[in-house]
């Protein structure tokens, strides 16, 4: 017990040094902890770490599917909801079928139900690690949202695609009707699963005396309630946490208040944190595990079936996105969509940005190691070895050649929203405006009587004045603004200084020191990351 938790705090740690010198070396996090788990798994001395699958399933899946959807814009989702449904079902279903039909035609021994088992493995691209490289560079909004979207409903997709071509190599038998009408049941039941407990949720969130830690506490439990009821039943429990996420997430204004909401966000960002950070890092420590159960073929024909697959659903995703392109163009002129021209220019990062992650690792080792009649299962080891060499192909590769292709390609935004800075000060001014227009037409006399509220209302009309003119010199210039956000964060620091003096006196207590850090901390969050 003392070792495992040894091992665990020393991952942790490991994780957070290869971040900070992956930042320094401006490499995305996930693809510079699959590599640092390389390099380290080839160290003489270090454990070998066996992954056991249900610990990613159960433990690992449903708070990142949960803070996924949570954050996840419902709008943004529902615009592009045609072409995210298009990646994360059709593309999906046709990677399976491309996977299977070259793999059991290359592979000697390959049969057609394991090439659809090895296709639901290595079909649904991770948002994690896409999201993480993007964030480092210009892209517009729309990429961004269709691949979160996507990345959402592919993992039940490829899931149900896995569950039952591992049904048909174990009973021998498939039946196309059989696993069509299952696909639909077992997805369909996943969603209103999810949907029942999260209004479960909904009801005790909004009508229950419960406080900020029980509420915080309460959303941590959620996503493992809606998994395992869904595969309680035998449905998806994938689409049950994606589903109950989006509506108590579409909800929370309603069921939290604001200091759950933002006791919350730092509480689910940390767990994602070390929860993304463990299992990339456990993808490169898997290596040594891997090829060492590669008894019985030859190292180089591993790695030439492996490169052929990788290639194969690279250029899979290009076709079929840059395909889907086209005939938006096509059916646009009968269905209203969201963009009738796409072009070619989004399509292609979209394309490119199919890393694969944790979903994969885990489908692959989730596979039985004998058949229902003791055999062992044909061809397990060859399939983990070409599943790890396309999550390390996907993520090193494209993810360190994406922001070139970003940079090549030249996406310019087509939605033409205004920069973020200037939608934060915009919407405040309207905020100002309505609370100004609530306090003269119901509390006219109390404004003159109520010195109170007369302060409030100058202040009020101050900042309406200081933000109309911040919005006009972010229309102007931006240098100004970096000079302010300097200024305001140099403030900031000299008020922290002062805070830290007043900690050493005896007339002030250490909670208000405290509560007057936090307020600190919000104005350097709003300075930093306006946007949130």
């Amino acid at each position: 017990m003392h070792q495992t938790l040894l091992l665990c705090l020393s991952l942790l740690l490991a994780i957070s040094l290869f971040v900070m010198l992956g930042q320094r070396l401006r490499i995305s996090a996930p693809i510079f902890l699959v590599i640092s788990g390389l390099v380290v798994s080839l160290i003489p001395g270090v454990p070998r770490i066996v992954v056991d699958p249900e610990l990613i399933f159960l433990i690992f899946l449903p708070p990142l599917l949960y803070e996924a959807a949570w954050f996840t814009s419902w709008k943004e989702f529902w615009r592009w909801r045609r072409i995210i449904v298009v990646l994360a079902f059709g593309l999906v279903i046709f990677t399976a079928f491309a996977v299977a039909y070259v793999s059991s035609a290359v592979i000697p021994g390959f049969t057609l139900a394991l090439g659809f088992l090895l296709g639901g493995i290595i079909s649904p691209p991770d948002a994690v690690a896409a999201t993480s490289v993007l964030r480092g560079v210009n892209v517009p909004k729309r990429v961004i949202s269709i691949l979160e979207g996507e990345s959402l409903v592919n993992d039940a997709s490829s899931l149900v695609v896995f569950r039952f071509a591992l049904a048909a190599v174990l009973s021998g038998s498939f039946v196309w009707q059989k696993a069509a009408t299952g696909f639909v049941m077992v997805t369909l039941m996943g969603i209103v699963i999810g949907l029942a407990v999260a209004l479960v949720f909904y009801v005790i969130h909004r009508w229950l005396p419960t406080t900020t830690r029980i509420s915080i506490l309460l959303t941590f439990m959620a996503p493992y309630i809606m998994y395992l009821t869904a595969e309680e039943f035998h449905y998806s429990g994938v689409m049950a946490v994606v589903s109950g996420g989006l509506f108590l997430s579409n909800h929370s204004h309603q069921i939290l208040n604001h200091s759950a909401r933002i006791q919350g966000t730092g509480m689910w960002s940390t767990v994602t944190f070390a929860l993304n950070g463990l299992v990339f890092m456990l993808i490169g420590l898997e290596l040594p595990v891997i090829i060492n159960g590669l008894d019985g073929y030859s190292k180089t024909e591993s790695i030439l079936y492996a490169l052929l697959i990788t290639f194969l659903i690279i250029v899979t995703r290009i076709v079929v996105v840059l395909f889907s392109s086209v005939f938006t163009r096509i059916i646009g002129r009968v269905i209203s969509v969201a963009d009738r021209s796409p072009g070619w220019r989004g399509p292609v990062i979209v394309s490119w940005a199919g890393m694969r992650g944790v979903v994969s690792l885990a489908s692959a080792l989730s596979i039985p190691l004998t058949l229902t009649n003791g055999e062992p299962f044909p061809h397990r080891n060859l399939i983990l070895f070409i599943t790890f060499v396309v999550i390390l192909f996907t993520l090193v590769f494209q993810g360190l050649t994406l922001p070139m292709i970003i940079r090549k390609v030249n996406y310019k935004d087509p939605d033409h929203r205004a920069p973020e800075d200037q939608q934060v000060s915009a919407i405040r001014l309207k905020l100002l405006k309505v609370a100004l227009k609530e306090v003269e037409e119901k509390y006219a006399i109390e404004a003159i009587n109520n010195e109170l509220v007369s302060n409030l209302r100058n202040r009020m009309e101050n900042d309406l004045h200081s933000i109309t003119r911040h919005l006009g010199s972010l229309e102007r210039d931006g240098v100004q603004v970096d000079q302010y956000n300097k200024i305001l964060t140099d403030i900031i620091t000299a008020k922290r200084n002062a805070l830290l003096y007043f900690r050493s006196l005896d007339e002030f207590d250490d909670e208000v020191i405290r509560q007057e850090e936090a307020r600190l901390d919000l104005e350097e969050e709003k300075v930093n990351h306006p946007i949130h």
